[in-house]
């Protein structure tokens, strides 16, 4: 099986490389512009001439199989329409694009193509999230926070509360009726925002404070007398009888895993193998909410 790596930054470096170099079926190609980079990676994984490339023509002559896009946002339209179109089934990082309307059309790109597109909400894979499944959940609250500084609206959320927006739908025990927003914006710079879910019988809150003066990640879920706290991916707080019980992260449990990116890769290459292909519409919903969060903040800064 032939993939390729587009992007070789540190999520792909530190994440995902480690994942795929050690497939025992997986010939790994890489890709990136820069030549520096390439040797360096490449030499590190001991890959021949051969799965060095320095551009995304020279990756697609190598005949994938599939392909993970590590690259820049900005660059992520671009490569998807080529990888869609030679009919590559491709995994990119969150997100698909920072706007609706080019997500859109990427998936009915690849729904027309009839080629795999999955969006990498590694969350949904970390095992301390997907336990919370099993878990009452009338009451959910997500914090992810920043020491700062604050960015721009749209970067903000698509790049990083995004991964609020998908946990939080992810979550919810039913269908959300009702969605509403809070956020504060100063020079231009989106400091804190709030997004709320809610339908029959629950209720998830999601907050991201970017000026919080700290990196941290915090999941709490809560309903029938019963509460679950998990922090940073990694520690798991139960709260059966309001006495708290404490399960960390084994120590020799490597990060990717921990955080569900082990999972998401090996979830994506299985249905490559079987011949399944994978639809991106839902992930379609949650970059939606995204731009329903952004667009009215772009418009009042307009007017």
């Amino acid at each position: 099986m032939r993939v390729g790596c587009i992007g070789l930054g540190d999520i792909a470096r530190k994440a995902y490389l480690p994942v795929l170099g050690g497939l025992a079926d997986v010939e790994l190609h890489v890709q990136t512009r820069t030549p520096s980079t390439l040797t360096a990676v490449a030499d590190g994984l001991h890959l021949p001439g051969p799965q060095r490339h320095a551009d995304l023509e020279s990756l697609l002559d190598a005949g994938l199989d599939a392909a993970f896009i590590h690259a820049p946002t900005e660059a992520h339209p671009r490569i998807v329409t080529q990888l869609l179109q030679a009919g590559v089934p491709t995994y990119v990082d969150k997100p698909l694009a920072d706007d609706l309307q080019t997500c859109s059309r990427l998936v009915a790109l690849a729904e027309q193509r009839n080629t795999s597109l999955m969006v990498g909400f590694n969350r949904r894979f970390a095992p301390g999230y997907a336990g919370c499944r099993d878990h009452p959940r009338d009451l959910i609250v997500m914090q992810k926070n920043r020491p700062g500084p604050a960015a721009g609206a749209r970067r903000t959320v698509f790049d990083d509360f995004i991964h609020v927006v998908d946990t939080l739908r992810f979550l919810v025990p039913g269908e959300v009726t009702e969605v509403a927003t809070r956020h504060r914006v100063r020079e231009g710079r989106l400091e804190h925002v709030v997004l709320q879910l809610s339908g029959e019988g629950f209720t998830a809150l999601g907050v991201m404070n970017r000026v919080a003066g700290v990196t941290e990640e915090v999941l709490e879920v809560s309903g029938q007398g019963r509460k679950r706290v998990v922090r940073d991916l990694a520690d798991v707080i139960d709260h059966p009888d309001g006495l708290p019980t404490l399960r960390r992260r084994p120590d020799w449990v490597p990060v990717p895993r921990q955080r569900g990116i082990e999972q998401a890769v090996l979830a994506f290459l299985d249905a490559v193998r079987a011949g399944t292909v994978l639809s991106a519409r839902d992930a379609l919903t949650t970059h939606a909410l995204c731009e329903d969060i952004v667009a009215p903040l772009e418009a009042s800064a307009a007017g």
